[in-house]
């Protein structure tokens, strides 16, 4: 907790929610983390009769772990990831078993940028990465809108530019 002018500041959570669309994107990633061995592992399990009785479950197992993961973990992602920026700091809290809250003031960004690869482009999401002196690491944010992602890192780079400091 700081003071400031002799009121108490308390550390809250970010205001703003990552865009819907990110628990699709989330989904769709998942699909083709356990896509990929299911089927193997269920054409080999056909084709080769001999390892059919070896294949096949497991085959099964992942299937089920996998379809359930993707159903369950994206929006339960969804409710615990938030972020803001206001003219002082970017404030981003993360994760659901560990939590993490990372705070970049704006005199300590670095560079801004944007990300979309081809799963975020299809979804028309971006990433947001703010890098700091910080040797935590740049701060993202994943699953904006695209647009919302452009207007944020050119408010960004407008702020830092006006805010003194000297980003190290």
């Amino acid at each position: 907790m700081t003071t400031t002018g002799g009121d108490a500041v308390r550390l809250r959570p970010p205001n703003n929610r990552l865009d819907g669309r990110a628990v699709r994107w989330w989904r769709t990633q998942w699909l083709l983390v356990f896509l990929g061995p299911v089927a193997v592992l269920a054409v080999l399990g056909a084709l080769i009769a001999p390892a059919r009785s070896w294949l096949l479950p497991p085959a099964g197992a992942l299937a089920v772990l996998g379809a359930a993961g993707t159903v369950l973990f994206p929006r339960w992602w969804y409710g615990f990831h938030r972020w803001e920026v206001t003219e002082d700091a970017v404030y981003v809290r993360t994760g659901w078993l560990w939590q993490e809250w990372r705070i970049a003031p704006m005199s300590r960004i670095q560079t801004v940028d944007t990300v979309r690869g081809p799963l975020q482009q299809a979804f028309g999401l971006a990433t947001v990465t703010v890098t700091t002196a910080s040797a935590r690491g740049a701060v993202r944010i994943a699953g904006l809108d695209h647009g919302l992602a452009a207007d944020l890192a050119e408010r960004l780079t407008r702020i830092t530019r006006d805010t003194p400091g000297d980003a190290t």
